[in-house]
């Protein structure tokens, strides 16, 4: 027993299963364990109904934990549970279901611990898994998280609608809950600054809401400068959803933006990376998603933005946490468990952490009838914790998927079995220019200066905006050891001319070789940065032999890989192995100096997050959205 929460016994006698064999799933087949294999309420209020006045016996008890009431922020003791039909039906004294004789299908004795609602993350891109929703759903589970409200934007950057709807197919099979926040802002930013796959117009964001049931919420509204200046086409795509009565989501940064963001409709962001700000935002009447993640990454601003609530005295009715963006890797390390016990190390109470991270995520959706706590009619989504708020078992619609934080039988079979084959033409996205074309500039034949890239450092997002003097030298390697610069070249990869820009990174810290990725966001074509360009090539073919992915090149050879044949996006693999090809991709990367992690790499062709970047178009000033020349007269 650790701190509370050992094994799970079930009681011998009549009807008693073992748990090994989820019951009362145990018999059903593992196809059918998504979240439409349990009923609509509307299907099962009459036997929830008897299920808790007595007249018939429940499926499932679950009895001996202290029961985590995220309605009133309490801990029950002397509670049990009664499951029906993959719903709760009742909160129960302990033992009532014995005394009462009903006979239940099984009474499992917890021993010790904390019974809790089931996690739901209100804002996450499974593309930056690198896996697909099947996959994701195995992380998700272990971490007790149980529902996932998603922003497919990635993949309708590449595809259009029909990478969006080949997510949304995916996620129809993944064991988990999984709704969908419709892409707003696909491309990120128009034709004139960057090349994308995709063009989600207001006509087809809201087809997609009209077609799909679990697309309940506009997505992260990316373009917030466009917004606010009032730009016909942002607005008419935030109509769609508010004429349709779904939320819409945001992504901001500054405060001189805030009253505007809040007066076009937007009512939530995640983007909040201080106090000030983050007070700012809930003035205003956004929700506030309070980002984790591992402290070494520009994805934690959880323990700042807290500061509005701990310190300031902001309630947090409309505070959730979430986790944005997490490899596979981390994922395991650093998932929405994680992040709560974070807002418990900022100073909220235990409770009050986990209804941040289950009640107000299913209140700002509207879906706190379905999920987010323990009441009546909600779903058996459920997670056993120690005392420390860490998952020992999760169980999905009343069905046991991870024991002893071990993935069960049930999800094994599920994992293997049930996974969404993504179509071919989903296979065939990464369509680079044969051959490839000059990934280095020419030389600079006189004294000029260059507009340059700087990195801020390892955990800032921003990149900074340089203007360096370039004296006549006589080859690049002279420029670039003189003001600790490599190359970074962004290839389009869509099919549609092939074009590439040229720019100059600086503190990235590579020392020799190159990296690159199929994975530059938004409009995810290839960026690479490499010391000289046979390396940059090796790198992109490597990329073009797979079909997509994330690389290093060290000594004239690849070092590590990480293919994503999938959109360029997705690996087709279980969550352990590419969890395990990216802590050694992660490892090479390190090996080579670079200080902004792989994923702050990707960010770098990103358009909307100041003060400077590249596209395949070349590069940008944000917010001024200026297109600069990489080298200018002396």
């Amino acid at each position: 027993m650790l701190n509370g929460a050992g094994g799970v016994r079930p009681q011998s006698g009549p009807g008693a299963k073992p748990l090994a064999l989820p019951c009362p799933h145990d018999s059903i087949d593992a196809m059918t364990l998504t979240r439409h294999s349990v009923p609509p309420l509307h299907e099962s209020t009459h036997k929830l109904a008897a299920v808790a006045s007595g007249r018939l016996p429940p499926d499932l008890v679950l009895t001996g934990a202290r029961l985590l009431s995220t309605y009133t922020e309490r801990l029950l003791e002397g509670r049990e549970l009664w499951v029906h039909g993959g719903r709760i039906a009742a909160m129960r004294p302990a033992g009532a279901a014995r005394a009462a004789g009903l006979a239940p299908g099984c009474i499992v004795e917890l021993e010790g611990g904390i019974l809790a609602p089931g996690l739901a993350d209100p804002h996450i891109h499974v593309e930056s898994s690198m896996m697909t929703v099947c996959a994701y759903a195995e992380a998700a589970l272990l971490n007790g998280t149980t529902t996932i409200f998603c922003d497919s934007h990635e993949i309708g950057n590449v595809a259009d609608v029909a990478g969006v709807e080949w997510m949304l197919e995916d996620a129809r099979q993944a064991p988990l809950n999984v709704f969908l926040t419709v892409p707003s802002t696909v491309p990120a930013t128009s034709a004139r600054y960057e090349t994308a796959g995709g063009d989600l117009t207001p006509d087809k964001v809201g087809a997609l809401f009209d077609r799909w049931p679990e697309a309940v919420a506009l997505g992260e509204k990316m373009d917030f400068v466009a917004v606010c200046d009032g730009d016909p086409r942002s607005h008419a795509l935030i109509a769609e959803a508010l004429r349709r009565g779904r939320p819409v989501s945001g992504h901001v940064y500054g405060r001189t933006f805030v009253a505007a963001y809040a007066a076009s409709g937007v009512t939530d962001t995640h983007e909040a990376i201080d106090a000030e700000i983050a007070g700012d935002l809930l003035e205003a009447g956004l929700w506030v998603f309070l980002r984790g993640g591992p402290p070494t990454t520009p994805w934690h601003s959880l323990p700042e933005a807290i500061r509005a609530v701990t310190e300031r005295g902001a309630d947090p009715k409309r505070v959730c946490v979430c986790t944005d963006d997490r490899d596979a890797d981390d994922l395991f390390g650093f998932g929405l468990d994680w992040v709560v016990r974070q807002a418990v190390a900022a100073g909220l109470s235990r409770e009050r952490a986990w209804s941040l991270g289950s009640l107000h995520p299913a209140t700002r959706y509207a879906m706190d009838g379905e999920i987010g706590g323990l009441g009546g009619g909600r779903r058996a989504d459920l997670v056993l914790l120690d005392d420390d708020l860490a998952v020992r078992h999760t169980w999905y619609g009343g069905a046991l998927m991870v024991e002893n934080g071990q993935v069960t039988p049930t999800l094994e079979r599920q994992l293997e079995l049930g996974r969404y084959r993504y179509p071919d033409a989903a296979y065939r996205t990464v369509m680079l220019p044969s051959p490839l074309p000059p990934l280095v500039p020419a030389l600079p034949e006189v004294a000029c200066r260059a507009n340059a890239i700087r990195v801020a450092g390892p955990g800032e997002i921003a990149l900074r905006h340089a203007v360096l003097a370039l004296p006549p030298a006589p080859d690049w390697s002279t420029h670039l050891n003189a003001h600790g610069l490599c190359h970074v070249a962004v290839l389009e990869r869509h099919g549609r001319g092939g074009g590439v820009a040229h720019g100059l990174l600086q503190d990235f810290g590579l020392r020799e070789g190159a990296v690159a990725s199929s994975v530059g966001h938004d409009a995810h074509n290839v960026i690479v940065a490499g010391c000289d360009e046979a390396s940059m090539r090796l790198a992109v073919e490597a990329i073009r032999a797979t079909g997509g992915g994330v690389v290093v090149v060290a000594n004239g050879q690849v070092a590590a890989q990480v293919a994503l044949p999938v959109a360029g996006l997705l690996s087709d693999k279980r969550a352990t192995e590419i969890a395990a090809e990216t802590r050694r991709l992660k490892e090479a990367w390190t090996a080579q100096g670079c200080t902004l992690p792989y994923m702050g790499f990707n960010l770098i062709p990103l358009a909307v997050i100041p003060e400077i970047r590249i596209t395949d178009r070349g590069l940008v000033t944000v917010p001024g959205m200026e297109m600069l020349p990489l080298i200018l007269a002396a």
